[in-house]
């Protein structure tokens, strides 16, 4: 049975409409306010009070009125609290402070450790929470971390299978030394929430944000908010299926779209065709897995073919992935256009999949390797995707690049906090502003 609404419920509801719309659409008047919140003026006047005693909301000017006196202008105040955005990659870790209108204040990027064990990876964010807020000189409290992982999120535990983390309890290691709210997504969405919040997704009712990086991922947003599944993996569109006992991805599946549009496969593509360029068999050995190939329905799979295909090779160092895919970009040899070609041919297939699956009115391409591979090749992607998409979809489709940069997932990690300040009406948390890092069996305060 569902709970009856309470005055208090409203009260927390009215917060939340007018602070939303101040923070979306700022600055703006009361009057502006009660039009577009469809709140009384009185009820808008009185949560605007409230807002500014508590310093949620201040004053941002006048503007003239039609024969009366000029409008105050209200905006969020961004020195209100701090929010740090944290993007948990294969290559690295970067961590990012902002202020409360998700301004910039501070941010380091560290090498990801070797191995990638949660407790590594858990030791590496909380000094680099440390460093920026130490770096940003905490404006206002802190109103909470969020964090942007590989593979899905279920109450906390990681479950990322090609990182091999089979329910890793990293919130519960990173609140070892935390105290502040905490919220963990995987990274496609927190790359989807920062595109449709200020990118290229706004304004879209509904928008997926298709993620190329080291790995291949999907979020799909509506309404300004990421779609999870029941359990935290919704958007895994790197490991649907392109071709039927292809080539292995690192999840240990055949034939993953990853395996042959992520960006440590196509380097280890281009580096098993080049290596083979003088070859009399490059087609039928250590260079499987192409387009040609698998994906129009010939089984591989051997084992030359998975190390080509998707699995990234033990000699490739994970620091110099970005560089050797430029490279790849860069490169005008017959192996490289290649190995772009059927990049380019994976990428639309897989666009036109999800159109055809989710019917999106946006597709925004994203990514550290996706933002490269698009600025070259967005057009010829488009024109893949419309051949692999029903018609009537496509027409209604927008196919886009992703306006915020790679460093998105950090920025995405940061609206986590900014989501549930707003939900709550700017309530505070318990626990805000209170912030600790462990280490040396130590408590230290910043």
């Amino acid at each position: 049975m569902q709970r009856k609404l309470t005055v208090r419920d409203l009260r927390a509801g009215n917060r939340a409409r007018v602070l939303r719309t101040l923070y979306f659409d700022r600055p703006r008047s009361r009057q502006e306010i009660a039009t577009l919140t469809g709140l009384s003026q009185a009820s808008v006047s009185t949560v605007v009070g409230e807002l500014i005693g508590e310093g949620t909301v201040v004053e941002a000017g006048q503007v003239e009125s039609d024969g009366g006196r000029p409008r105050v202008l209200l905006r969020v105040d961004p020195a209100r609290g701090v929010v740090v955005g944290v993007d948990v990659g294969e290559t690295h870790v970067l961590v990012e402070a902002f202020d409360l209108t998700l301004e910039r204040l501070a941010g380091i990027e560290l090498p990801a450790p070797r191995p990638l064990t949660p407790e590594a990876v858990a030791a590496c964010v909380l000094r680099g929470v440390r460093r920026v807020l130490d770096d940003a000189g905490a404006p206002g409290p802190v109103l909470g971390v969020g964090v942007g992982v590989p593979g899905s999120v279920d109450g906390g535990v990681v479950h990322a299978q090609t990182i091999g983390w089979h329910g890793a309890p990293l919130e519960r290691l990173l609140r070892a030394g935390l105290d502040v709210p905490l919220h963990l997504d995987n990274g496609a969405n927190t790359l989807g929430q920062a595109e449709a919040w200020f990118g290229a997704g706004r304004g879209a009712p509904t928008v997926v944000v298709a993620l190329i990086g080291s790995g291949v991922g999907a979020s799909v947003v509506v309404a300004g908010a990421p779609y999870r599944g029941a359990f935290g993996g919704a958007g895994e569109w790197g490991h649907t299926t392109v071709a039927l006992d292809g080539a292995r991805c690192r999840c240990g599946a055949h034939g993953c779209l990853e395996a042959y549009l992520g960006a440590g496969a196509l380097v280890d593509r281009h580096r098993a065709l080049a290596l083979n360029a003088d070859g009399d068999n490059v087609d039928g050995g250590t260079a499987g897995g192409t387009a040609g190939g698998t994906a129009g329905g010939t089984a591989g799979g051997t084992a030359d073919e998975d190390t080509a295909g998707g699995t990234v090779a033990e000699d490739t160092v994970a620091e110099d992935q970005e560089r050797a895919f430029r490279s790849l970009l860069a490169a005008r040899t017959p192996e490289a256009e290649r190995v772009l070609a059927e990049a380019v041919r994976y990428a639309g297939l897989g666009i036109g999949n999800l159109v055809n699956l989710l019917n999106p009115t946006r597709v925004v391409v994203g990514g550290w390797a996706g933002l490269l591979l698009g600025e070259r090749f967005l057009a010829e992607i488009r024109a893949e995707a419309g051949a692999h998409a029903l018609r009537r979809s496509f027409e209604q489709v927008e196919v886009v690049l992703g306006e915020l940069g790679a460093e998105s997932v950090a920025l995405g990690a940061a609206t986590l906090p900014v989501a549930d300040f707003l939900a709550s009406g700017g309530v505070a948390a318990s626990g805000q502003g209170v912030y600790r890092v462990t280490a040396d069996r130590r408590t230290s305060p910043l």
